[in-house]
């Protein structure tokens, strides 16, 4: 299920721009991100603690609200 939801991301992104675009960008962000990470780093460590502890606050409630409720994936979860 993770899979399908990446390609599906995925496939909105290439349906926004031209494959020639998409590289350019993927491309340049390759060779700038790590650089300005290195730069950063304490910065966008702090940044990215407290992002990761909201995603895990969010999934828990869409886990209690939407998963727990599709029956084939509650049993999976007790197993």
């Amino acid at each position: 299920s993770q899979s399908i939801g990446v390609l599906w991301f995925i496939s909105i992104i290439g349906g926004c721009f031209s494959f020639l675009t998409l590289s350019y960008t993927i491309f340049l962000m390759a060779y700038t991100l790590p650089m300005l990470y290195e730069k950063y780093e304490d910065e966008v460590d702090v940044v990215g603690e407290k992002a990761l502890i909201e995603l895990k606050k969010q999934y828990a409630v869409f886990d209690e609200k939407v998963l727990s409720k599709i029956p084939m994936l509650a049993d999976k979860k007790q197993h």
